[in-house]
């Protein structure tokens, strides 16, 4: 598969303050890559090098192997969506899709095969003679994209476009953005500091700290295989316990959590008493378990949320000044489950992940 963008060794300064650190990546065409990561991480920064608007202190950017290098943002083959969408209220939905051609210098029956062909492609055929201020959030974000997708761009840059919806339309268009890309076929690069987001959309995901990126996979490899203590608590859930490393009588490696031992994944190996952070995923954690699972603790129930699909338990180990979420299982078996009440979680060794103790806590 070629390779549409290529990000290799890039860096940029402001001043004394290096916002971005020889990040090195590379995007398939066709694929929707997302860039995850807290405010001020240095995703946006990023995102304005690739797009040229920022000239880099030091890498290079390709796109379908062509160096950037002193090519100015309109002549890039790359478009950017913004979060205000910056559609123009004084045209029309036709007229606000065709703006870039027209600017281009193309105009009659070949402008208006495209810009009514890619109202079609993002599902509004019927809206070309509507006002800007007569379409809904969802339509105005699908018109900002089609407007970028009508000039043919290589990339398609997206910073947190979702950002201004309200939550119900967000979680509907994460869905519309991920069937439209797979539709039109266009490389997406995303950026974001929603891990659901960027989890539902993307083929792979970059998670970015401190102008670096932490780890890059599958959404799917980021949330089971996490590889280290920031990312395991970013993207998703997690339990954080702070350990320390020991051997029990038998020659097996153990958790000491205060004076509870606990069974770590088989072949972990560490120098006897040093310090480590254990993460434990809400529903890898089971009420009432079997007498075979490896780790099980006595708790106190300190909350119960209740959230439909999402609702959890909150609870305490004897004095641990920690917290633990329990996912509930959508049964409705634990409906009696009530604040005081005291009950037995646990979970398998496997599906614990343990880090150096002291990595930043996110």
């Amino acid at each position: 598969m070629a390779i549409a963008l290529s990000v290799q060794n890039l860096t940029k300064r402001f001043g004394s303050f290096t916002a971005v650190k020889g990040v090195s990546f590379d995007v398939d065409e066709g694929r929707f890559f997302s860039i995850l990561g807290p405010s001020g991480c240095g995703k946006t920064t990023l995102l304005r090098m690739i797009a040229g608007f920022y000239r880099p202190d030091g890498g290079t950017i390709l796109f379908n192997g062509r160096d950037m290098a002193d090519i100015p943002p309109n002549r890039r083959p790359v478009n950017l969506v913004f979060q205000n969408l910056a559609l123009f209220p004084m045209m029309n939905v036709y007229e606000n899709v065709a703006f870039g051609l027209r600017r281009r210098g193309e105009k009659g029956a070949a402008l208006d095969r495209k810009v009514r062909e890619m109202l079609a492609r993002v599902g509004l055929p019927q809206s070309g003679d509507k006002r800007i201020d007569q379409l809904s959030g969802g339509q105005r974000q699908r018109i900002a994209i089609a407007r970028c997708l009508v000039l043919e761009p290589t990339v398609l840059l997206l910073d947190e476009p979702l950002g201004a919806l309200d939550a119900k339309l967000r979680e509907h268009m994460k869905i519309e953005l991920k069937t439209l890309q797979a539709a039109v076929g266009t490389t997406f690069v995303y950026i974001t500091h929603d891990q659901s987001e960027a989890l539902v959309m993307s083929d792979a995901v970059a998670v970015m700290k401190d102008g670096r990126f932490e780890q890059v996979g599958t959404p799917q490899e980021l949330y089971h295989h996490p590889n280290s203590a920031f990312v395991a608590q970013f993207v998703g859930t997690s339990n954080r316990l702070p350990v320390t490393f020991c051997w029990d009588g038998s020659g097996r490696p153990r958790a000491r959590w205060g004076d509870i031992d606990l069974v770590l994944p088989e072949g972990f190996a560490a120098e006897e008493g040093s310090p480590w952070d254990l993460f434990v995923r809400p529903e890898a954690m089971i009420i009432d378990p079997d007498e075979g699972t490896d780790n099980v603790l006595s708790v106190t129930v300190r909350a119960l949320l209740f959230d439909g699909g999402n609702s959890r338990l909150l609870v305490t180990v004897r004095d641990r000044p920690e917290e633990l979420t329990v996912a509930l299982p959508q049964t409705g078996q634990y409906d009696h489950v009530r604040r005081g009440d005291r009950i037995r979680v646990g979970w398998a060794s496997a599906a614990s992940r343990a880090f150096p103790g002291g990595e930043d806590r996110g």
